[in-house]
């Protein structure tokens, strides 16, 4: 078989990160509509985004550790079904607890299905699994951003019982992913085979713990910033800016939209500009971006900012993913629950905090607290090393280069025998 990209595979593993995520993204959209029908305060909001993270996110190893010793693709459709299940019944909950209940059923769902999702998407990419993780976290990323292009007129029209409509997408790509798995199987064990043959047993990689744990500090407080932003900017632009919901919902959309944008641009450019140099790049230019966000003195201007960084803090996530199962090429359900899941709940317990801290001192200071967390990122991600795998495919481009430039005069000198 090709150790090219498994199209089909790939296509169906990004529908169900998309609709995993559609319900992680639908929480944010919802806290402006809890707070006004149910009277929740800015903690209890805050505390809403660290119960979906946690479910989310701080377990996501447990299900990457099973997905490393034992053969889990049914937490593929079950997770996708769960997440979807969880944030539809918010809508038919009456009191706080409950409201809380249905959010972390719906954390456990996309927990599930993350870390087994990577790792088929790692397999089924072949030798292209840079590209591949970027179609796959493109899923995602537009998940997030359909989210609250959903819940907004959902809500508007039905009240928040119109969060059931949200569980119909989900339950139906859940009963595709369970009669693709034997496919999805099969793919990825050939590819797998097929990678492994070509990879000589020199090449082989141990696994990087203490480039891993830099990694996923950058990842974090990558976290910290994004779950901030997505938490507050609704509430920034209808308290600081005086907009309408709609208006604060269609801002967190833009940075969200801008972040799918990022996520696919940085497939696109990775190969060329590497994975060390994007990562570093693109931390260093959202400081700047935040500062101009928070200054923004127009809903307009504050919109567009508000998308320039979503693709700036977005535009590196499918890049961390493959760089964590680089550094830890043994354990690639591990690598993947926690570049996409432990260090990601971070910033869902940062959320929370920040939500006391906007109860005690206000907007204003919350979102200049997202704009500190930048700086260590940046601090942090200089000090990544560049991994093995892409070291070692660096050298295979600068060989194939140098063979170029060597037959070249060969070459012409051929032909000019040929014409004379």
């Amino acid at each position: 078989m090709s150790a090219g990209l498994d199209r089909r595979g790939l296509a169906v593993l990004a529908a169900g990160h998309a609709c995993a995520d559609t319900a992680q993204g639908a929480v944010p959209a919802l806290l402006p509509f809890l707070i006004d029908q149910r009277g929740i305060s800015y903690s209890a909001a805050g505390v809403l985004v660290l119960v979906t993270s946690v479910g989310s996110s701080a377990i996501q190893p447990l299900f990457g550790v099973g997905s490393d010793r034992l053969a889990l693709p049914w937490l593929l459709p079950l997770g996708v079904f769960l997440a979807g299940l969880g944030v539809a019944l918010v809508g038919l909950t009456t009191g706080y607890a409950a409201t809380a209940v249905a959010v972390g059923l719906s954390g456990i769902g996309v927990a599930a299905f993350h870390p087994e999702g990577a790792r088929f998407a790692n397999q089924v990419s072949g030798d292209r699994r840079g590209q591949g993780m970027s179609f796959f976290s493109l899923g995602g990323n537009a998940g997030f951003a359909l989210g609250p292009i959903l819940v907004t007129p959902l809500v508007l029209v039905f009240g928040l019982r119109g969060t059931l409509l949200l569980a119909v997408l989900p339950t139906v790509v859940a009963v595709v992913l369970a009669r693709e798995l034997p496919r999805l199987r099969t793919v990825a064990a050939e590819k797998s085979a097929h990678f492994e043959r070509n990879l000589a047993d020199a090449d082989r990689d141990e696994d990087d713990w203490n480039a891993f744990v830099r990694l996923g500090g950058v990842v974090a407080l990558r976290s910290c910033v994004y779950f901030g932003l997505q938490a507050f900017i609704p509430l920034w632009f209808i308290h600081h800016l005086g907009t309408g919901e709609g208006t604060g919902n269609a801002a967190l959309t833009a940075m969200l939209v801008a972040g799918a944008v990022g996520t696919y641009s940085g497939g696109r450019v990775v190969d060329r500009l590497g994975r060390r140099r994007l990562v570093v790049g693109s931390t260093l230019v959202t400081i700047p971006v935040l500062v101009a966000l928070v200054l923004a003195p127009s809903p307009l201007t504050a919109g567009l900012l508000t998308a320039v960084a979503g693709f700036l803090i977005i535009l590196t996530f499918s890049v961390t993913v493959v760089m964590s199962q680089e550094y830890l090429p043994n354990r690639l359900g591990l690598a993947s629950g926690v570049s996409l899941g432990l260090a990601i709940g971070v910033g869902g317990i940062a959320a929370a905090g920040m939500g006391v801290v906007a109860d005690a001192y206000g907007l204003r200071t919350v979102m200049w607290l997202i704009v500190a967390l930048a700086v260590p990122m940046v601090v942090l991600a200089r000090t990544l090393p560049v991994t093995r795998a892409e070291r070692r495919a660096q050298g295979v481009a600068a060989q194939a280069a140098a063979d170029a430039h060597a037959t070249a005069p060969a070459d012409a000198r051929a032909l000019a025998r040929s014409r004379g």
